[in-house]
């Protein structure tokens, strides 16, 4: 498999949700056409072999999803992973989306250290966070749902315990700044 299939595959797996072409093109700093014959292969690689998995293409956007015969596994971990207790990685994760949102996934994972893909899904899954598209950047930002703040019985976020000066702590901000990968959404 080619590194430009391989990246696609990668990407599309860890992806919560489908996307553009266009997007994958940019995030893999490839050529639209190059990521779309790459994809072709891909579908048509998955569609050849009997696995769990394959890749679902509508208006414009791919994603990779199960097979209808392994619904009945799915729902029964999907079930097990939304209605347990959160694990501490999880609330950390959501607790930094809380203070420091809007966050990109990518400052996320510099303030924790490790990848936060499965963590974002499953806190996604279970309606405690947002994921919000910035269209004009092709950036995604994480953000906590009205869910999570019926949840805590909270009107806004600022009524968090020291919201007002963790939100702005200029230390993390400045840690954040230091490989100029920082993305701040556009009011």
């Amino acid at each position: 498999m080619s590194p430009l299939k391989n990246n696609i595959e990668a990407v599309l797996f860890i992806s919560p949700r489908p996307m553009s072409i266009r997007r994958l093109a940019s995030i893999l700093d490839a050529e639209e056409a190059a990521v779309r014959k790459a994809l072709s292969e891909l579908i048509d690689e998955y569609a050849g072999h009997l696995g769990g998995l394959v890749i679902a293409e509508h208006e414009g956007e791919v994603q990779m999803i199960t097979t209808a015969d392994t619904a009945t596994a799915v729902q029964k971990f999907l079930k097990d992973e939304t209605t347990g207790e959160l694990t501490k990685p999880s609330l950390e994760t959501l607790t930094i989306i809380a203070y420091r949102g809007p966050i990109t996934r990518s400052d996320l994972e510099k303030i924790r250290g490790v990848n936060c893909s499965i963590i974002l899904r499953n806190l996604m899954m279970r309606g405690l966070v947002e994921a919000k598209d910035d269209k004009k950047r092709l950036i995604t930002f994480y953000t906590i749902s009205m869910e999570f703040l019926r949840f805590l019985g909270l009107k806004n976020i600022s009524e968090l315990s020291d919201y007002s000066s963790l939100h702005g702590a200029e230390v993390l901000q400045q840690f954040l700044n230091q490989d100029d990968l920082t993305e701040t959404p556009e009011v």
